[in-house]
C-alpha cells in the first residue's frame, strides 16, 4: 500500500490512495498514510495531502483524522510519529 501511496509514475494513484486511506479513516489506514509521508518527497507529499483532504471535504465526511493521528503519536516506529504529525497538521488544515 505504500508503494500506492509513493508512486513516482503516477499521481493520480498516490491521490487517489490517500483519498481512499483517508476515508476508511481506521488507525491502520491513517498509519499506512503517516509512513508514505514520512518517506515522501515535497512532490510526493502534495499529492499525498490532495488526497487527504478531498476526502475532509467531500461530501460524505470522514473519521476524524487528526484525532487518529492524535493515537499514532505514539506508535514506537518513529517514522510513524512524524508523519502523523505531519498528516495532522494537514487534516488541521482542512476546516469546512
Amino acid at each position: 500500500m505504500v508503494g500506492l501511496l509513493l508512486d513516482v509514475e503516477d499521481t493520480a494513484v498516490t491521490r487517489q490512495t490517500a483519498e481512499a486511506l483517508a476515508r476508511v479513516g481506521t488507525v491502520a489506514a491513517v498509519r499506512l498514510i503517516a509512513l508514505a509521508a514520512a518517506e515522501a518527497d515535497d512532490h510526493q507529499a502534495d499529492w499525498l495531502q490532495t488526497g487527504v483532504h478531498d476526502a475532509l471535504v467531500g461530501p460524505d465526511g470522514v473519521l476524524d483524522v487528526a484525532a487518529v493521528c492524535g493515537q499514532l503519536a505514539r506508535d514506537p516506529n518513529e517514522a510513524v510519529r512524524r508523519g502523523a504529525a505531519e498528516v495532522s497538521a494537514w487534516a488541521d488544515g482542512t476546516k469546512c
